[in-house]
């Protein structure tokens, strides 16, 4: 019989929101799988927890995880662990859970920390529809054709970034999404932890004059909602036109499938359609 991957949610700053059933699953876990293990040493030092740990991340996922998914198959039971947050969330632990599914090796969860969710809660920003971006790439046209598909996105849109990234990434939002507010979440759970309500022109801004630090979360504005032009009489009449002569419709015909695209009334375009 095979063991169980356990998924453990770990701290995003502060280690008082380890929760006890997360302590208990590294205590009666066989081995840690983590993503640097000199960070995830610091994390069971904390809570006397000693257990074997397997480093397990993005240059070393393929080899790691057929390793990890023989001990596995052999009975052993492992956690996952990031270095803060949800693992498998913008994270290489996301192949390794898809591994275990293919190979029909269980997976269970404790839920711990999100930087994604905490983030938006905090930020004040629209959050009944929202969607998770990630970070953008380092290659540049990955990152415009990125930002071409997020153009006309209205839900808020949630970004990783990296301090020395940061001021180049606004500045890209600036120039292909327009001015849009924005908020900034910085070293969350931390000593220093900020919220910066602005708009993106204000960001830049800003971070011209202010060097960024820590790593932040950005809540960004979806795109405004375009209100089209209703359509005019004038309009549908000149449509059903080119209807009756594309399909070969009556006038009646043509004008009742124009209303029912336009809500305007068929007894108009028909009356109009007739008149000449």
């Amino acid at each position: 019989m095979s063991g169980t991957l356990t998924l453990v949610g770990t701290p995003i700053g502060n280690l008082s929101d380890f929760s006890p059933r997360a302590v208990k699953a590294l205590e009666e876990c066989d081995f840690i799988a983590a993503e640097d293990t000199r960070v995830t040493l610091t994390l069971l030092n904390h809570f006397g927890v000693r257990k074997p740990m397997v480093s397990y991340f993005e240059h070393n996922k393929r080899e790691r995880g057929e390793m990890i998914c023989q001990k596995l198959l052999g009975g052993e039971n492992a956690v996952l662990v990031t270095d803060a947050g949800m693992p498998a969330i913008s994270d290489p632990g996301e192949d390794l859970v898809a591994m275990c599914h293919e190979k029909g090796i269980p997976v269970t969860v404790v839920p711990g920390p999100s930087a994604v969710v905490t983030a938006l809660a905090i930020s004040g920003m629209p959050s009944g529809r929202f969607t998770f971006e990630g970070f953008l790439s380092m290659s540049r046209r990955s990152r415009r054709e990125h930002l071409q598909d997020i153009k006309d996105e209205r839900r808020t849109m949630i970004f990783y970034e990296a301090p020395h990234k940061l001021l180049s990434t606004l500045e890209d939002f600036l120039d292909t999404l327009g001015d849009r507010r924005v908020c900034l979440v910085r070293e969350l759970t931390k000593l220093h932890e900020e919220v910066f309500r602005t708009t993106l022109s204000q960001a830049v801004a800003h971070y011209r004059e202010t060097p960024p630090r820590g790593e932040f979360v950005l809540i960004l504005e979806g795109a405004p909602k375009v209100e089209e032009t209703p359509l005019s009489v004038d309009d549908a009449v000149e449509l059903a036109r080119e209807r009756m002569e594309a399909e070969d419709l009556s006038a009646s015909m043509a004008a009742k499938a124009v209303a029912a695209e336009t809500g305007l009334k068929k007894g108009d375009i028909y009356k109009r359609l007739t008149e000449e």
